[in-house]
């Protein structure tokens, strides 16, 4: 089955928003069997869309339109779709009540044009978008297949993981059929993954490895074809044991949407332990990391930022005769800032982070010195990096690093 990717947004075209879902989108359709040959970006202009969509119906059996269902003027792809296939618009009623009870719930009259977000194709399939306000369609005309969403990410993904792919698997049953596995992997960087498994990539036949480089962190996404799903997982775990083999060090878990700081509340969930922080260099980045996880106050009670000499002595009782005669960018520093953290919070971790972001050096450290300390009943683990990157950068890597010391002392009590 042919596919293409309609991204539809001027702010694309003004390189304003990056198009970020057409990578993920063309991931998950090649997982379910469809080939992906075109890529499309047009802007908010309805006779230059009508150009795009009659192109792809001469060369696709399933077309994908991404952003421009909201309520605004610039809003016109269900539009353009539904005069293209010589359809009207028509209320989605689910998709209604959802839009009512938003308003009311609020308190707010909700004006005409909101109303456009719940409305489908006539003959169409509505989908429910859980995140926002702007109903999906599918919608199947003679020769070519169509299927519309919203363009916000946190929108898309999760109509296309609930709603979508199931969908999809439905409407177009193959004989074979594809299974994907995501492997993810922290303190190894791409080129070095690619290294080490680069016979099994350049020798790949059936199951196939893709790496892709993501934000201090790399994946695999290993892809079976097969006939059955037993038959595929038993390929799929075979190679991963070879990969493991190799690299397994690094492996932390699974999935195209986990993440390391998901496992690490996961972990401390299973084991019914807690962790505070003591944030100088990320000034609560990590707490606003962990902070991001549904339910994680089951396990974080809260944390520190004392981004000063004068505040790690105030906020967690540090020794200003150490602070001064070691510094703020110190070992010792960091694992005061670390013991203190957990005695004041009572919990059974505590991190601690230290460093120079930058622009400037600190007392003589240069930029990119980080000092990160795990402490807990058994001690005080301490590690010292020096990251050459940009600001954010720099304070990002450093949670990342946090998160995997935390999480290693964590299995080695499973």
């Amino acid at each position: 089955m042919r596919a293409e990717i309609i991204a539809v947004g001027t702010e694309l075209l003004l390189g304003q928003v990056v198009n970020t879902n057409a990578t993920f989108l063309s991931e998950e359709l090649a997982s379910l069997g469809f080939e992906v040959y075109y890529h499309t970006v047009v802007g908010d202009n309805s006779d230059r869309l009508e150009t795009v969509l009659k192109l792809a119906d001469t060369r696709s059996d399933l077309v994908v339109l991404c952003g421009g269902l909201g309520p605004t003027e610039d809003d016109l792809t269900k539009q353009v779709v539904a005069k293209h296939v010589g359809k009207t618009l028509v209320r989605d009623e689910a998709g209604y009540q959802k839009l009512q009870r938003f308003f009311e719930k609020r308190e707010q009259p909700m004006t005409e044009n909101n109303l456009l977000q719940a409305l489908i194709i006539e003959g169409g399939t509505g989908l429910a978008n859980r995140t926002g306000l702007a109903v999906g369609i599918f919608y199947q005309a003679p020769t070519v297949n169509y299927l519309l969403l919203p363009g916000p990410p946190n929108e898309l993904k999760p109509m296309v993981y609930e709603q979508a792919i199931p969908l999809l698997k439905k409407q177009f049953i193959q004989e074979e059929q594809l299974i994907s596995r995501v492997l993810r992997f922290y303190g190894i960087g791409e080129s070095r993954l690619v290294t080490e498994l680069k016979d099994l990539i350049d020798k790949q036949t059936n199951p196939t490895v893709a790496p892709y480089a993501k934000p201090n962190e790399v994946t695999l996404r290993l892809t079976v074809k097969c006939t059955t799903a037993s038959e595929g997982q038993q390929l799929l775990d075979e190679l991963e044991q070879v990969i493991m083999n190799r690299v397994g060090e690094f492996f932390y878990g699974y999935g195209e949407t986990n993440s390391l700081a998901n496992v690490v509340v996961d972990l401390l969930k299973d084991q019914q332990k807690t962790v505070t922080a003591a944030e100088s260099l990320t000034a609560g980045l990590f707490q606003a990391t962990l902070g991001s996880i549904a339910g994680v106050s089951a396990v974080f009670p809260g944390g520190f930022v004392t981004y000063t000499a004068a505040t790690k002595h105030a906020f967690l009782g540090i020794d200003e005769a150490l602070l001064q005669s070691k510094g703020t960018v110190s070992r010792e520093c960091v694992e005061a800032m670390a013991q203190h953290a957990r005695n004041l919070a009572q919990t059974d971790y505590a991190l601690a982070f230290s460093g120079v972001a930058g622009p400037d050096t600190i007392e003589g450290q240069e930029v990119g010195t980080v000092w990160i300390a795990l402490a807990s009943e058994e001690g005080t683990q301490t590690i010292r990096q020096f990251i050459p990157r940009n600001r954010q950068s720099i304070r990002e890597n450093a949670v990342m690093t946090g998160l995997d010391l935390l999480r290693k002392q964590l299995l080695k009590k499973q």
